[in-house]
């Protein structure tokens, strides 16, 4: 496997994680619906996980050439988003319904 790829699959693995971490504290909030402040809940915790997935990539990719170096922020970012975003919700309906 490339080490491209590994690093688009790690993203996304570590973006559901983050899904599901968020998810389950989502869900431990006493009222169902709108959690107040869940913005500045969601940002910091997806930015450290981003960051984590970042420096790890840098430690992966330290042998690929410069023109691939460029990619290694950028590879794998959309998955990151939506898994994080989809893991969230299904998290939070199984764990409230």
């Amino acid at each position: 496997m490339d080490s491209l790829d590994k690093i688009y699959y790690m993203r996304a693995f570590l973006g559901s994680i983050c899904g599901v971490i968020l998810g389950i504290i989502f869900s431990t909030y006493p009222k169902p619906g709108v959690v107040d402040g869940s913005v500045w809940i969601i940002i910091p915790l997806a930015l450290l996980f981003y960051i984590i997935t970042y420096v790890v990539g840098k430690k992966i990719g330290s042998g690929l050439k410069t023109q691939d170096k460029k990619k290694i922020s950028t590879n794998g970012v959309f998955p990151f988003i939506f898994l994080l975003i989809m893991f969230t919700i299904v998290t939070y309906t199984g764990l409230r319904t």
